[in-house]
């Protein structure tokens, strides 16, 4: 198979059934003459060119995970490039055709809907010439495998390298990493040049190193005033339990904070410093951390100069003798 690509377009007539499907996902009930629909290969299981392939499992999870889910253009995360809907996905597979990884073939394909504007002609024009054609697909994974030993690459690497073959009880097995256990769809795009040979799939595993660069994108595109940004229930629960761990962590930062304030007064009482406890503590509370800090580090050092700390026993010292004379005989 190609890349990820839109397979045809405005010839295909649109039936009741899928006009059911499709006005399921609008606000009034689309005449068949007010919408445009066509058909898009999303991904499939044949090892892409970073030596990444999905489970034909994944690929039927990803099947009902992909229903509903918007086109825009190059990833972008914007409302204002949504293009399309997918309105209903299917999987085929040739039997007759082998993967590089002895599966037999199998594609995820989906069908995708659009509005027949003014704004969209120009869109409808370039899938109808064949002009956007590549697509590229976003989702998460939960699990990722060495396909040689089946190690857990979440965890880090195994030793074998993608791409390269290695023997295995007489057979010549191609190291790659296995996907399965679908997370979330995010979204699919148009894009120029896809990443995976037939998908160009984007992939990130759960909580890995694109899934964050994606949620600093959300974030980034959050603190702009005035950008409308789409999250998919994926990433709202991800930023949700994001939040709620730097809830837990704000949480002992003020704690530990309280402790330090509360040393600063102490001490500053212990070393007689001339200022009233109550006055340093409110200073205390203003101060930043590095101050704050500073000042406990500071207060501790003079007190012990103050105060020196005296071992029973120094090193080296022999215990004097007792003095038990009234008790001989």
């Amino acid at each position: 198979m190609k890349d990820g690509f839109v397979q045809k377009s405005g010839g295909e007539e649109i039936s009741e059934r899928e006009m059911e499907r499709i006005n399921a996902y609008t606000r009034r009930p689309f005449a068949a003459k007010e919408v445009y629909a066509f058909s898009l290969v999303l991904c499939d299981n044949e090892i892409d060119r970073d030596w990444e392939r999905f489970t034909i499992p994944a690929l039927k999870k990803l099947e009902k995970l992909f229903l509903g889910k918007t086109g825009i253009f190059d990833h972008s995360g914007k409302s204002s490039d949504q293009t399309a809907r997918i309105f209903s996905t299917a999987l085929e597979t040739d039997p007759e055709k082998r993967t590089r990884a002895g599966e037999p073939y199998t594609r995820l394909t989906a069908r995708a809907y659009l509005p027949r504007t003014e704004k969209n002609a120009d869109l409808i024009m370039e899938l109808e010439s064949g002009i956007k054609k590549e697509v590229s697909v976003g989702c998460a994974v939960g699990s990722a495998s060495c396909s040689v030993c089946g190690a857990d690459l979440k965890r880090g690497a195994c030793g074998h390298r993608k791409g390269k073959s290695y023997a295995v009880k007489g057979e010549d097995i191609l190291c790659c990493a296995v996907l399965d256990d679908p997370q979330d769809a995010y979204e699919w795009s148009f894009v120029a040049v896809p990443a995976q040979r037939a998908a160009g799939v984007i992939k990130s595993f759960e909580m890995g190193k694109k899934e964050e660069k994606r949620l600093e994108n959300i974030q980034k595109a959050l603190s702009r005033e005035g950008e409308e940004v789409v999250l998919t229930k994926g990433e709202a629960q991800k930023i949700l339990g994001r939040m709620e761990e730097l809830e837990a962590q704000a949480g002992d930062g003020r704690r530990y904070r309280e402790q330090l304030c509360a040393d600063v007064e102490r001490l500053c009482l212990l070393v007689k410093s001339g200022i009233e406890p109550a006055v340093m503590r409110r200073a205390a509370e203003k101060m930043t951390m590095d101050d704050l800090l500073a000042a406990e580090k500071s207060l501790r050092r003079k007190a012990d100069e103050l105060l020196p700390v005296h071992p029973q026993l120094a090193p080296g010292k022999k215990k004097a003798p007792a003095d038990d004379a009234a008790f001989r005989i």
